[in-house]
């Protein structure tokens, strides 16, 4: 899948390449705030410079407006 590739690409770059943990609880540390860095602060240019996650919520408000939670007594 290109989206994926791409994602995998971007990560090895911006984040993997450019630092030398020594552990794997760090590397794994290093790579979450990478991701969270990229759904919800990288702006992308295919997006409208806009972080992926910003999208998402547009999305799911768009499709389904005003929707009330039920609640079970």
């Amino acid at each position: 899948n290109i989206f994926v590739e791409r994602l995998w690409r971007s990560m090895k770059y911006e984040c993997v390449y450019l630092h030398a943990w020594e552990t794997g609880s760090e590397a794994k540390a290093g790579i979450g705030k990478w991701i969270e860095f990229y759904n919800q602060k990288r702006l992308h240019s295919a997006r409208g410079a806009k972080p992926p996650a910003v999208i998402y919520w547009q999305r799911n408000e768009a499709t389904q407006p005003d929707q009330q939670e039920q609640r079970v007594a």
